[in-house]
């Protein structure tokens, strides 16, 4: 999800600079919403972001790699990638697989990082392009831009809004919270452990937000996300859960006054839909994939450091993070939502260490 959103900036630059052009997008279908969804506007017309979407459900395939439906599915996406007949595939995510999805398309140019996230996916590449920029958003304009041969800056996106899912986070909202008002959005799950700020910090949190006018919403992978529940459980009736697909997520994250969370899908959706962030960042460096485009406060300690490595337990300098200036931090970000007026969605982060 992460990926998709910091990718996605670069091409709504690309989609500005050249509406002329057909883009298409290979994805693993429960990310497709998110490209779907998303306008460019120039001023002037809204188009969508791209024009075709191509599913590619390589989680599922990995399980049944040799099955007939696997071999069947992946020979579809080679037909039907081969007749869009592309003149130029960028591989944005610099793995192997995505590399070899690029090169199964039979584009006259094959493009990609020089340095890709998984060394071997450069063989693929026709055109290796060198990142210098620091954010992983402005290298996805790097990257786009010399391949496309196109000067590209981040573009802000715009989501549409599904009138269903906004009915539905209507009826939620209302159920659970029926006396109305502003609401937090907390995402407490990260992708690993070492990135996932405690459960019961979260709750306690919770209970601070609510002692102060402000209920939370947990976001939930499912009924059975335990991490989810933990919170919920601790924080004295402050907060209720909510599960949903990522539409509904998309609904939910868009009435948000403030979104908490580690270094996750959630947070990057948030930002993306320039909603106001407290950004919690431990072995994963902000600065690279930091919240980027509205108003932000990303808290870190310890000196600078970047770990990639999968461990179950939290970071140290995700357990030095407190919850008092994670509370202070989203007071501050809620105090100028309501001074500037509720639906200002733009600015800048900082950055505390």
């Amino acid at each position: 999800m992460g990926d998709v959103l910091h990718a996605m900036p670069a091409v709504a630059a690309l989609r500005r600079s050249r509406p002329e052009w057909s883009v298409g997008w290979v994805i693993e279908p429960r990310w497709a919403p998110l490209v779907e969804a998303a306008e460019v506007d120039d001023g002037h017309t809204v188009r969508p972001l791209i024009d075709r979407v191509f599913p590619a459900a390589t989680k599922s395939w990995k399980t049944r790699p040799v099955s007939a439906k696997t071999l069947g599915e992946i020979a579809g996406l080679r037909r039907e990638l081969r007749e869009q007949r592309f003149d130029l595939c960028v591989d944005m995510q610099g793995s192997i697989r995505s590399a070899v999805i690029g090169k199964m398309s039979k584009a006259k140019m094959i493009a990609g990082p020089d340095h890709p996230r998984e060394a071997p996916a450069r063989w693929l590449y026709g055109r290796r392009v060198a990142l210098r920029a620091e954010h992983v958003i402005e290298q996805g304009c790097e990257l786009l831009g010399h391949a496309a041969g196109v000067s590209l800056a981040p573009c802000p996106l715009n989501f549409a809004t599904d009138p269903a899912m906004e009915q539905w986070c209507d009826e939620v909202l209302t159920r659970i919270f029926p006396e109305g008002g502003p609401f937090v959005l907390l995402a407490p799950t990260a992708g690993w452990g070492a990135k996932q700020w405690p459960a019961e910090r979260f709750a306690e949190l919770a209970v601070e937000l609510g002692r102060r006018g402000f209920r939370s919403a947990v976001n939930a992978s499912g009924p059975g996300d335990e991490v989810a529940t933990r919170v919920v459980t601790a924080s004295a009736g402050y907060a209720v859960g909510v599960a949903g697909d990522l539409t509904q997520l998309m609904a939910l994250t868009r009435r948000a006054s403030v979104a908490i969370a580690g270094d996750t899908g959630p947070l990057h959706l948030a930002a993306a839909m320039r909603r106001p962030v407290v950004a919690l960042f431990g072995p994963t460096d902000p600065a690279r994939n930091g919240p980027y485009g509205t108003r932000a406060v990303t808290i870190r300690h310890g000196a600078p450091r970047r770990d990639h490595r999968r461990r179950e337990e939290p970071e140290e300098g995700m357990l030095a993070i407190t919850v008092e200036e994670v509370l202070a931090a989203a007071m501050e970000l809620l105090r100028e939502e309501y001074e500037n007026g509720t639906k200002d969605r733009t600015g800048s982060g900082r950055t505390s260490e």
